[in-house]
């Protein structure tokens, strides 16, 4: 089947997660992702556990339907690979700190110059310009700087890491979207450019509400825990037997909630009649919501909130979430064949299209598995030419 980015030649020079990812989107749609590897170690992720038959599960999720090829991009011989690699590319990702390509001989002006219509997209910790600039990024580190950590976690509670690499993630999905768009810029102009980001703007990027909030008040927004910035009630509550989620964003919401508990005259409560009202009295809200939650079952709960259409659900683990019939009817579970663990399973894409559907096509490939049927040609050219040059 083909994809929307069937004939884009992506060359991903990078490792970890934010270039990766950003190359596994492209790939998904079609793209052909050539993945660049260290002799002998490949992608720090290889070795990352948990793993599955020796293989490394997270490296083999992520880098799904690329190809992989073993170059020292430091000796003479493989750069000159790689350069008629680039010659070839419509797209270069790489997440190399910045200058460290330049160094290489591989900076953006000079690529641009053997292949006009290259499109290089970079991702670093905090961008290419700038005092941090030439700092290393760790989604770690950078779920720190950019605030979010200070967000995250119980009101009383110190800085929280959240447990996904949201930085790293958020990151290669802004990559691949300036990637979409210069290819279609490419289209009007035939000509290549430059795309760049950071985990640094994709932290800042992610805080809407928060950065409304300061640009309004002047003020530093607080943490809130589990309640919403704007709305309430917005947030978990426990029932006698578990949690749910609640989100009454809305007013026919609020009293369609406060008939179905037998409280009707909450909704016309000065307390918290409106939004308003009840975000300036939210703490005294929970304590209500959470006396009444607590009369009954999850299930319970659920089944009335749902019949009034009230925004409702249950916490669900991983294993619940991957398994729900919902995540199969939306193919977000598919299976795949790798060379050396056999069938096994990967997230699908979350997006869907009506004519050229991303699809999940090849296994991640096991290191410099595609030298020969990549490299194997440069050589056989290189040895014309050089064939041809000593006849003559």
């Amino acid at each position: 089947m083909r994809g929307s980015l069937d004939g884009i030649r992506v060359l991903e020079a990078a490792s970890f997660i934010a270039g990766p990812y950003c190359a596994m989107m492209l790939a998904d749609q079609g793209a052909d992702v050539i993945k660049i590897e260290r002799p002998g170690s490949g992608d720090e992720n290889r070795a990352e556990p948990p793993f599955f038959k020796g293989e490394s599960a997270p490296f083999m999720l992520w880098n799904r339907n690329k190809r992989s090829v073993t170059l020292d991009l430091k000796a003479a011989e493989d750069k000159e690979r790689f350069l008629k690699l680039v010659d070839t590319a419509d797209v270069l990702i790489e997440n190399f700190r910045t200058g460290a390509m330049d160094r290489l001989g591989f900076g953006y002006e000079e690529l641009a110059k053997r292949n006009p219509r290259l499109i290089y997209a970079s991702v670093t910790g905090y961008g290419g310009n700038g005092p941090l600039s030439k700092t290393g990024g760790f989604d770690l580190v950078l779920q720190g700087f950019t605030g979010l950590m200070a967000l995250s976690g119980g009101e009383h509670e110190g800085p929280h890491r959240l447990p996904i690499p949201i930085c790293d993630i958020t990151a290669g999905l802004y990559l691949s979207v300036g990637v979409l768009s210069a290819l279609q810029a490419r289209e009007r102009t035939g000509r290549g450019q430059r795309v760049e980001t950071s985990l640094y703007e994709a932290g800042l990027a992610l805080q809407l509400y928060e950065a409304a909030s300061y640009f309004a008040t002047g003020t530093t927004p607080k943490k809130l825990g589990q309640k919403h910035r704007g709305v309430a009630p917005y947030q978990v509550f426990p029932t006698s037997d578990g949690h749910i989620t609640l989100g009454i964003a809305q007013q026919n919401f609020w009293v369609r909630f406060c008939e179905l508990v037998g409280q009707p005259e909450l909704a016309s409560d000065p307390r918290f009649a409106t939004n308003g009202d009840r975000m300036a009295n939210n703490d005294e809200l929970i304590l209500v919501m959470n006396a009444i939650l607590a009369k009954d079952t999850t299930k319970a709960w659920l089944e009335r909130l749902a019949e009034l259409g009230i925004p409702s659900g249950p916490i669900q683990t991983t294993d619940q979430a991957l398994t729900h019939e919902q995540a199969v009817a939306r193919g977000m579970v598919v299976s795949v064949t790798h060379p050396a663990v056999g069938v096994t399973s990967t997230l699908g894409s979350p997006i869907k299209m009506s004519e050229f559907p991303p699809s999940v096509r090849m296994p991640a490939p096991l290191l410099g598995e595609h030298n020969d049927s990549l490299l194997g040609p440069l050589a056989a050219v290189e040895n014309s030419r050089r064939s041809h040059g000593e006849r003559s």
